[in-house]
C-alpha cells in the first residue's frame, strides 16, 4: 500500500487555505439573505433587480458547492486510507488515487481563480483583432489568432459572439470584434492584450523564405447595462449603417443592417453586424462602445496617478506580449512571464491555459512588487 501521508496533508492544507480565501463562510451568509430576496413574492416587479439577486446567488452557490466538494472528496480519500491500513488492504489503493487526482485537478482550478483579483474580472470580455506589419501574412496570422481564441472558449464552455470580421483581400482578416461571455471571461483574456508576433515559412511566398507578421488583441470588460463611468452624448456619435459582409456565410444579413458608431470626441469606432436587425446591431454596439470608453477612462486615470507620483509606465496592451515561432523551430514564448511552450500547434488550436495562469501568476507578483 503506497503512503498517502503527506500527499493528504498537503492537500488538507490546500482545502483549508480555500475556505479563507473564497470567504466560504462569509459567502453562506450571503446567499442566505440573497436567497430570502430571491423568495420575496415582488422580486420580479424589478427584472434588473431581480436578474441580479439570481446571479449573485447562483455565483455564490456555485463557489461554495465547488469548494464543498473538494472538502467531501480530501475527506473520503483520508477515511479510505485510514481504512485501508486498518484492514490492510491494498485493494483501495487505487479508489484513493482517484479520489486525490480529482482533487488536485479541482484545487489547481479554485486556486487559478483565486489569482483574478481585478473588478471587473468576473465580466465578459469585448474583444479587438487587428492585423499588423506583414501584408498578406499578417491578415492571415489575425484569422489563426481568431481561431485559436474561438477554440479556446468553446474548451472553456464560454459562448462568443462574433460582431465583425473584415476580410483581408488575398487571405485571412484585417480586423474582428467578438465577445466572449462567461465568468472571468475579461480576467483570463486580459493576458492577451497585446500584440502577438509569428514567424514561420511564409505559405504565400513562392520562394519559401520565413516572414515574421503581427496581429494586435485588444480586450476590455463588457457591461450588459450602459456603464455609469461613461456619459455619451448622442451629438457626439457618427453612426453610419451599411450591408453586412465577411463571416457568417448564410447567417449574415444581405440588407443594410450592420452598424458602425464612432464616438467623434475620441476617434474610438465600434461596428456590430451579428445580430438581425439594425436596431439590435445598433444596441450591441452602443454597449461595446460604452465598455471601450469606460476602459479608456481607466487607463487615463491611472496614467494620471503615474504621473502625479512622478512614475512612468508604457500601457502595456500596446506593446508586443508573445512570440510564436514555427520556423525554424518550435516554440512559443510569452515575454512577460517568460513561459516557453514547446508546442505552438496545440497553443494555436486554443490550449491557453498555461500562458494565461502563468501571465496571472506574473501580474499578482508584479503587483506584490510595486
Amino acid at each position: 500500500m503506497q503512503d498517502f501521508t503527506d500527499v493528504l496533508v498537503d492537500l488538507e492544507r490546500r482545502v483549508e487555505e480555500a475556505e479563507l480565501y473564497l470567504r466560504i463562510g462569509l459567502s453562506r451568509e450571503e446567499a442566505t439573505q440573497l436567497e430570502s430576496k430571491a423568495s420575496s413574492p415582488g422580486l420580479w416587479d424589478n427584472q434588473e433587480e431581480a436578474k441580479k439577486v439570481t446571479s449573485q446567488l447562483a455565483t455564490l452557490k456555485a463557489d461554495i458547492e465547488r469548494w464543498e466538494r473538494v472538502r467531501r472528496e480530501v475527506d473520503d480519500a483520508s477515511a479510505l486510507f485510514e481504512l485501508a491500513k486498518e484492514e490492510d488492504d491494498d485493494s483501495l489503493e487505487s479508489e484513493i488515487n482517484l479520489l486525490i487526482e480529482s482533487v488536485v485537478g479541482r484545487l489547481d482550478e479554485i486556486e487559478l481563480f483565486a489569482l483574478f483579483s481585478g473588478e471587473h474580472d468576473e465580466n465578459d470580455a469585448v474583444c479587438e483583432l487587428h492585423s499588423g506589419a506583414g501584408g498578406t501574412d499578417a491578415c492571415d496570422w489575425a484569422e489563426m489568432l481568431l481561431r485559436m481564441y474561438l477554440r479556446w472558449a468553446e474548451g472553456k464552455g464560454f459562448d462568443v459572439e462574433l460582431h465583425e470580421a473584415t476580410d483581408g483581400g488575398e487571405a485571412g482578416i484585417s480586423s474582428a470584434t467578438f465577445l466572449v461571455k462567461g465568468r472571468f471571461a475579461f480576467g483570463f483574456l486580459q493576458a492577451e492584450r497585446g500584440v502577438h508576433r509569428l514567424v514561420r515559412i511564409s505559405p504565400f511566398d513562392s520562394n519559401a523564405r520565413r516572414h515574421t507578421a503581427f496581429a494586435s488583441l485588444s480586450v476590455v470588460p463588457f457591461f450588459e447595462e450602459v456603464s455609469d463611468e461613461v456619459v455619451i452624448d448622442d451629438k457626439e456619435l457618427r453612426i453610419d449603417t451599411y450591408r453586412s459582409s465577411g463571416a457568417g456565410g448564410q447567417h449574415v444579413n444581405v440588407t443594410d443592417s450592420a452598424v458602425r458608431i464612432t464616438h467623434l470626441p475620441t476617434g474610438v469606432v465600434v461596428a456590430c453586424q451579428n445580430e438581425r436587425s439594425q436596431h439590435q446591431n445598433k444596441d450591441r454596439a452602443m454597449q461595446m462602445l460604452a465598455a471601450k470608453l469606460a476602459h479608456r477612462q481607466r487607463i487615463e486615470r491611472k496614467e494620471e496617478m503615474y504621473a502625479l507620483a512622478g512614475e512612468q509606465r508604457e500601457v502595456a496592451w500596446g506593446s508586443q506580449i508573445r512570440s510564436y515561432v514555427l520556423h525554424p523551430y518550435q516554440q512559443v514564448k510569452d515575454l512577460r512571464s517568460n513561459l516557453e511552450l514547446g508546442n505552438p500547434e496545440s497553443v494555436l488550436d486554443g490550449n491557453l491555459d498555461p500562458l494565461m495562469e502563468a501571465f496571472l501568476q506574473w501580474q499578482r507578483s508584479q503587483k506584490a512588487d510595486s
